[in-house]
């Protein structure tokens, strides 16, 4: 089976893509990071260095796919407006129009349910919820105008499905657990609100099993979207009290009131719009409500429709992450 991954350089992507590779899949791996480029080669797949945003290097990327996984994004609580479009509403519009000119089998398009998500605890919610009328920053505004343009894909004929997986951690990861370490290392990452809320996260290779079952879906499943989470609400703050015994730091000892924490996030980004490049601020008010509020996912259509099921814990996940952590610790010292 000859197979497209986009975003292969990113955390998802490169599992993935290593996963296919082991299943003896043709992979192509589009991305951006020339070292990771390299690495994949190494193990044999074939590297495509490009940005999403380049119509013409992601149509000849297309060509020959049966199987195309478009994981490619900019995901990150911050940045500029224009960057966060070109990645994931044009790069979009791009794979789409490489699929449609290169008759693909079926694209599966990775989304975000932080589209749901405004600045209020949210639990158990469906595929069908009903959406903020604001996106909560530009990467879930930008994420809900790619799943525009994959609808009316859809309605013109293309194979598609989507998955929306949440808080994706595990070895490997750049940007979940890593960003609460590294506010841990300084010690300045206060209790915001009571303490006692309650979140989804997902294992990679439980996201990868979930990209795998959608390459092979039924028919009946195109068009539809998916939320994918391990299936057990996790309380935040625990969790965090292990990840400071495990890699021995101390646990935060400070408590903010949310609606304090909400207030100054606030006023740190309207500050830091004003600032040459637009630096991201310390804190957010997205990040403020995900250190605070609930955020749990109903994943019943997934197990129901394609025979989802998640098979590393949060637990087991943890543990693989903190050992991957000190392991790499100690290799840059």
């Amino acid at each position: 089976m000859k197979v497209l991954v986009t975003g292969a350089t990113g955390f998802l992507g490169q599992a993935l893509a290593r996963r296919l590779h082991s299943q003896q899949a043709d992979v192509s791996a589009l991305g951006r990071n020339p070292a990771v480029l390299a690495q994949l080669e190494r193990e044999g797949m074939r590297p495509i260095r490009a940005d999403l945003a380049d119509g013409d290097a992601v149509l000849a990327a297309c060509q020959g796919q049966e199987i195309i996984f478009h994981a490619g994004a900019l995901a990150a609580p911050w940045g500029r407006r224009q960057d966060f479009f070109n990645s994931n509403v044009l790069g979009t519009q791009n794979v789409i129009a490489g699929c449609e000119t290169s008759g693909v089998q079926r694209l599966v398009h990775v989304s975000t349910p932080s589209i749901y998500f405004g600045l209020n605890s949210l639990e158990n919610v469906a595929e069908d919820a009903p959406l903020p009328t604001r996106p909560v920053n530009e990467y879930a505004r930008t994420k809900l105008l790619a799943e525009a343009e994959i609808n009316k894909a859809f309605g013109r004929g293309l194979p598609v499905i989507t998955i929306r997986p949440r808080a994706i951690f595990g070895p490997g990861d750049t940007t979940i657990l890593p960003r609460l370490i590294a506010r841990l290392q300084t010690g300045r990452l206060p209790i915001i609100g009571d303490g006692r809320n309650v979140i989804d996260m997902t294992y990679v290779e439980n996201v990868v099993d979930a990209l795998l079952l959608c390459a092979t879906s039924p028919d009946a499943t195109l068009g539809k979207k998916y939320n994918i989470t391990n299936g057990e609400p996790t309380p935040l703050w625990p969790l965090i009290e292990k990840l400071c015994a495990a890699l021995g730091y101390p646990y935060p000892s400070r408590h903010i009131p949310y609606p304090v924490a909400d207030g100054v996030a606030a006023l740190l980004e309207v500050v830091y719009r004003l600032l040459p490049g637009e630096p991201e601020p310390p804190l957010t008010r997205y990040s403020v409500a995900l250190l605070a509020k609930n955020t749990t996912l109903d994943i019943s259509a997934a197990r129901r429709e394609l025979g989802y099921q998640p098979r590393v814990s949060v637990e087991e996940g943890f543990h693989r992450f903190v050992e991957w952590w000190q392991t790499r610790q100690v290799s840059e010292r």
